[in-house]
């Protein structure tokens, strides 16, 4: 029994990569069947029952296409960079739990632990483009840089009001705070920026700048082909399933169930986990939906719209916070498990939602 205990972390490691490459499988095709029928066509068809097999097709091809280097590449820079894209993103997974018993591993610095592993594939994307030796490789590359590192500080900035409230980095502790009211109630700007800047962290519609095929051709990744090729989308459909995720654990009360007072342990972690993962599956459908309906920006677009928009707003959204814990009034019933917290703070935040959606809409119609 002793011979066992020091392999359960990689057992769960294991379970856990199994999992992920099972849950891109399956984000691959109802992206494509959700894009297709917002197009007004099939989508994925002919390979198995209304195209089933058809993400489990193109991973066998892709697993037995040729890998290609060009020859004047960096070889080990060039062969590095998909791995320092992926690994980063599969390691946020360990510590985002689907319920109070279903996580990897449970760290009391686990937020501080996923922002920080959500940029690191930064340096991955830079690595692509350099090594490839490709100037519109490099070009993605850099974008992409510029990009995650305008929109990161927005995001932190979001998180650090669900801490200010929570008054704890543990992932389960923050749902287990949202038993009577998530915290979108509270955060609803909060929530707004992180949402924005999560999808421009994934590179997703319509911040997918660094592989615009129009300027750059593909982006940092346009010289790869077979799997190194197929480990960039991996990460990315991974870095889009956890990003949602934690949004779900953040502002949207993770599992925790309306009404489950009294239920079994087992029968609770199971509806618990179903209840996650069907809000998680709601915010994503919402982005596949984004990437049917908006068009790309430019570049100096999406660098006027974090600098100008998104880091003002998520000062403000932190300053209410801060204000409303030292001075508030307590709501009495409400969060009896977080710090005192204004009753004014829902109606200040929903003012400062509006006024950044109205924002927005000023920059849209400027931009268009």
């Amino acid at each position: 029994m002793n011979l066992a205990i020091p392999f359960e972390p990689a057992i769960r490691l294991l379970i856990l990569a199994a999992v992920v490459f099972n849950v891109v499988l399956i984000l691959t095709y109802v992206e494509r069947k959700v894009l297709g029928h917002i197009q007004q066509r099939l989508g994925p068809m002919r390979t198995g029952f209304h195209g089933i097999l058809q993400a489990p097709a193109d991973a066998i091809k892709l697993m037995f296409k040729e890998d290609l280097t060009p020859n004047t590449a960096d070889r080990m820079v060039y062969q590095l960079a998909p791995f320092l894209v992926f690994v980063p993103i599969f390691m946020m997974f360990i510590t985002i739990p689907l319920t109070a018993m279903l996580v990897v591993q449970n760290l009391d610095l686990g937020l501080f632990y996923l922002v920080a592993f959500s940029s690191l594939h930064i340096v991955g994307l830079l690595m692509a483009g350099w090594g490839s030796d490709n100037k519109y490789a490099l070009l993605g590359g850099v974008r992409s840089a510029a990009q995650l590192i305008s929109y990161e500080l927005p995001l932190a900035f979001a998180v650090m009001g669900v801490v200010l409230l929570t008054g704890t980095l543990n992932l389960t502790e923050i749902v287990l705070n949202q038993g009577i009211v998530p915290l979108l109630v509270l955060q609803p700007l909060g929530f707004i920026i992180f949402l924005i800047a999560s999808l421009a962290e994934m590179g997703r519609t319509p911040f997918d700048i660094p592989m615009a095929e129009s300027e750059v051709v593909g982006g940092p990744w346009v010289e790869y082909s077979g799997m190194r090729w197929a480990i960039f989308f991996l990460g990315e459909y991974a870095s889009l399933f956890a990003s949602c995720a934690l949004m779900v654990a953040l502002y949207l009360g993770g599992w925790m169930l309306p009404f489950a007072g009294g239920l079994d342990i087992v029968v609770g972690t199971v509806l618990g986990a179903a209840w996650f993962l069907f809000k998680t599956m709601l915010l994503v459908f919402f982005v596949f939906w984004l990437r049917g309906t908006l068009p790309r920006l430019r570049i100096d677009q999406l660098m006027g719209f974090a600098w100008k928009l998104l880091i003002p707003f998520s000062f403000v959204n932190l300053i209410l916070t801060a204000w409303a814990l030292v001075y508030g009034d307590t709501l009495p019933g409400l969060l009896p498990s977080l710090h005192p917290t204004a009753s004014w703070l829902i109606i200040a935040g929903t003012v400062a939602t509006v006024l950044f959606v109205y924002a927005i809409h000023r920059q849209t119609r400027r931009i268009a």
